[in-house]
């Protein structure tokens, strides 16, 4: 079964031919349980996201920053597994017809098994995976076989790149480049900073694929900021916080779904 880069592409396609950036928000699996992650994702594609990343929770997620951490603790001690990522896939996409990514550290793919990942994602209606820690010299393996199973391999550059490394990550990225607005973890930021606009415009200099910035942004103005210069406007930690910080599953899901829809007017200029 092939998986859904191609609904992916025409996603991001679609937003760009309305005159806007597209919204991609980001959740783990498994919190705050696997029923209530998946609750959570339909929330925020009700709320207006174009497109959700679900989190694979790991026990060192370097890219990762207190909020997320906690999250995917309490994921894990839940006992979330491979298989519930899967089944989130699955659920929220056939709920919502839209296109959901995974978002993982190498570490747990490895380990599983390259082929058996792809497949499973593929036939769970998945559309790509994000790999922040995947080099791409080392990246063959997992793209011959994302490749053969219609995943997206989005790569993650960083202020950091320099201009021909930028070249050699988007050549080899497919679905969307993830642009990181600044070095350091995810969590939200009271600005989001201009290497993000400058990083953004280096990388569409090597590629013809959307940009995505992610990292920091975390409220409509920010998202309005981002949508004036990038094609996506990657949101995780606000949308993971406003889960914790909520009386209950009930509250967060609404806080999710509100957050979603101040985002979705942001990134539309009608905030």
């Amino acid at each position: 079964m092939s998986g859904n880069i191609r609904l992916l592409s025409d996603t991001l396609a679609a937003a760009r031919a309305e005159g806007r950036s597209a919204l991609i928000a980001y959740l783990p699996a498994g919190f705050p349980t696997v029923d209530g992650g998946i609750a959570a994702i339909k929330a925020v594609f009700d709320g207006g996201a174009d497109v959700v990343e679900v989190g694979l929770p790991h026990s060192d997620p370097v890219l990762d920053g207190p909020v997320i951490q906690t999250a995917d603790d309490i994921a894990l001690r839940g006992g979330v597994k491979i298989a519930d990522v899967m089944r989130t896939v699955r659920e929220a996409h056939g709920a919502t017809g839209k296109p959901v990514l995974v978002m993982t550290y190498w570490n747990p793919i490895d380990r599983y098994g390259v082929e058996r990942f792809t497949a499973e994602l593929a036939e769970a209606g998945g559309a790509g995976c994000i790999l922040p820690d995947l080099p791409v010299q080392e990246s063959a393996l997992w793209r011959e076989h994302a490749e053969k199973h219609g995943l997206a391999t989005v790569f993650v550059v960083a202020p950091s790149s320099k201009d021909g490394r930028l070249a050699e990550i988007t050549a080899a990225g497919s679905g969307f480049v993830y642009a990181a607005s600044l070095m350091g973890v995810t969590g939200t930021r009271d600005s989001v900073g201009a290497q993000a606009k400058d990083l953004v415009r280096r990388t569409r200099a090597t590629t013809e694929l959307p940009v995505c910035v992610g990292l920091g942004v975390s409220d409509a103005t920010q998202a309005a900021e981002v949508a004036g210069f990038a094609d996506g406007v990657i949101v995780g930690s606000a949308f993971v916080k406003r889960m914790l910080d909520a009386a209950d599953e009930t509250a967060g899901l609404e806080a999710v779904r509100a957050l979603a829809g101040e985002l979705a007017r942001g990134v539309r200029g009608t905030a």
